[in-house]
């Protein structure tokens, strides 16, 4: 009888555990279909190309497109930033200048010339700030705002590389993508 009882226990003590098991990993396979499901990767043809040709990592591009946009190719913010990074026209104006193209501003809702727009300047303000913060932030505020900003000795490093945003808002924005970026990362760039 003790042997009965004892046989009983064990095995709702195994079964119990194999569950156990199985829920951890169904929760894990939910959670990760969930997230790559908000961390979609659309257009990855013309990312991989513009990642490559400018150096800036894939999953920092999709970070901002997706914070952005949402990989809304036609969306207009209320300050009259276009298409998938959000490029205002006074932006591609300027980078009409550099690049000595003349792309008209309508061309910012083409997925393509978005993308390349979009990984051009970050490419170029990667490499004057050398860091993902202040780069966004110049991104978002300009690069004067940031230049600003890299004169308050509390919102640096010991370098004078911009640390914090001191305006909450833009914090938050930058934040936020910066959170999206680290989500693709783990997601489709680490092996997992």
């Amino acid at each position: 009888m003790k042997f009965r009882t004892a046989v009983r226990r064990s095995t709702v003590i195994v079964v119990i555990l194999v569950a156990a098991v199985f829920i951890g990993y169904g929760y894990q396979l939910v959670g990760e279909i969930l997230d790559r499901r908000n961390h979609p990767r659309e257009f990855a043809g013309f990312v991989e190309k513009y990642s490559a040709t400018y150096g800036v990592p894939e999953y920092m591009l999709y970070a901002v497109i997706n914070t952005e946009s949402g990989f809304q190719s036609n969306k207009v913010s209320e300050n009259g930033r276009i298409g998938l990074f959000q490029i205002h026209p006074d932006m591609l104006d300027w980078l009409n200048g550099i690049t000595k193209e003349n792309l008209g501003h309508g061309l910012l809702y083409d997925p393509e010339t978005n993308i390349r727009c979009g990984a051009y300047i970050l490419s170029y303000l990667y490499t004057e700030n050398g860091a993902w913060l202040p780069t966004l932030a110049a991104y978002e505020a300009g690069q004067a705002a940031v230049d600003e900003w890299e004169k308050i000795e509390a919102l640096t490093d010991s370098v004078g590389v911009l640390q914090t945003i001191p305006d909450e808002a833009m914090a938050s924005f930058v934040g936020q993508i910066l959170d999206d970026a680290e989500m693709y990362r783990a997601l489709y760039y680490t092996g997992n």
